[in-house]
């Protein structure tokens, strides 16, 4: 198939969802078929790209930062990529158009479904869907939601990364198909079989509904016997840095690491412990790239993330720091349990969430909403 795939975060720009956009389309580009990627760009980065066989196309934008991108940036970027997208429906006759992200390039894709005819089908990501975000978008979904539907009701289908938001999009009255297909992620991403060191990892974005502050409360005037590596950038990083002060554990904070960097690599191989106590999620990456890694799992009890580690990790309560930290000290003091963890949530990726897995469900989809 020839697909348009519409995505206004596209690495090295973006989180999660960037991240799985890269995924799904390299593995669909190394099965045969032709995908063109139109994202924003960001200073530095070419206007075009070819990698492994996916045209990337960028779209002059306004955006500040990679962790982070605003409405008043995405209107922009939509306004610019409207007559671009025209001319290569035009040209290169596509089969289907995925998009990525309800809002905003789900907005991109109703436009030239208006105009052109070709169909759409949108994953969506989690804070595209009203309520999902307590932290971001409320005031602009509650303005747009006739443009919200609009866009919802004329994809052919919307494809929810978990039963959680699926179910939240029905309460928020999609009113089209809704099917369930997980984000995925490459086998040979991290080796779970380097030696691992006693010590926790943390990568996420900064915030507050990230839940890394339950991890500092948990710690504030107690210790455990191990470093604490905490990677990721955004707007609740001060914050934290601020509660770490706090404790007297081994805390160190890196910043921002590109996905592919060494260093990231090397923590997330050589860890023992990875944990990530967010409110709400909706089947996150940095949980499989943990599976993908071998490690030992310490997740809230948030739906999303529950749904996609099933019994191979260890769920505690949000805001219960006395929990937290009495399963991280058990843990810490048990490697044998933490190998435990570690193979059975490496077991269950390569069960169900691998991209040649998941790019079939997809391919199954797209064949039959083409053209």
């Amino acid at each position: 198939m020839r697909i348009l795939t519409l995505s206004y975060e596209f690495p090295p720009v973006g989180g999660g969802g960037a991240r799985v956009v890269d995924g799904l389309v390299r593995e669909l580009a190394n099965q045969g078929h032709e995908i063109d990627v139109v994202t924003m760009g960001f200073r530095g980065l070419t206007d075009s790209d070819v990698v492994d066989g996916v045209n990337i196309l960028r779209q002059a934008a306004r955006r500040k930062r990679t962790d982070i991108c605003y409405t008043r940036e995405m209107i922009p970027y939509l306004l610019s990529a409207l007559p671009r997208v025209k001319r290569l429906v035009a040209e290169r006759q596509y089969d289907i158009n995925h998009t990525h992200f309800i809002f905003p390039d789900g907005v991109l894709a109703w436009l030239l479904y208006r105009i052109s005819g070709l169909p759409y089908v949108i994953t969506a990501h989690g804070s595209d869907v009203p309520g999902y975000n307590p932290d971001r978008f409320q005031f602009q979904h509650a303005m747009l939601t006739p443009l919200w539907r609009r866009v919802v009701k004329n994809a052919e289908c919307v494809i929810s990364p978990s039963t959680y938001l699926r179910e939240l999009l029905e309460q928020r009255g999609a009113g089209t198909e809704l099917q369930v297909i997980p984000n995925g992620l490459n086998a040979d991403k991290f080796d779970p079989g380097r030696e691992k060191r006693m010590r926790i990892l943390v990568v996420t974005r900064m915030f507050e509904r990230k839940g890394v502050q339950f991890l500092l409360q948990a710690l504030r005037g107690r210790t455990l016997d191990c470093e604490i590596n905490i990677v990721g950038d955004g707007p609740f990083l001060n914050t934290l840095k601020r509660m770490a002060a706090d404790t007297p554990a081994d805390i160190r904070f890196h910043g921002w690491l590109d996905n592919e960097s060494g260093k990231l690599k090397e923590l997330y191989e050589t860890s023992q412990i990875f944990v990530f106590t967010s409110r709400r999620e909706n089947c996150p990456v940095n949980l499989l790239e943990a599976m993908t890694a071998g490690m030992a799992i310490v997740t809230s009890q948030d739906p999303g993330s529950r749904e996609l580690v099933g019994d191979t990790a260890l769920c505690v309560a949000d805001n219960q720091p006395d929990q937290l930290y009495a399963t991280l000290k058990q843990l810490t003091r048990d490697p044998a349990r933490c190998d435990e963890l570690g193979r059975r949530a490496r077991q269950r990726f390569e069960a169900h969430y691998a991209w040649p897995i998941i790019a079939d469900r997809y391919l199954a989809l797209l064949e039959q909403t083409r053209v």
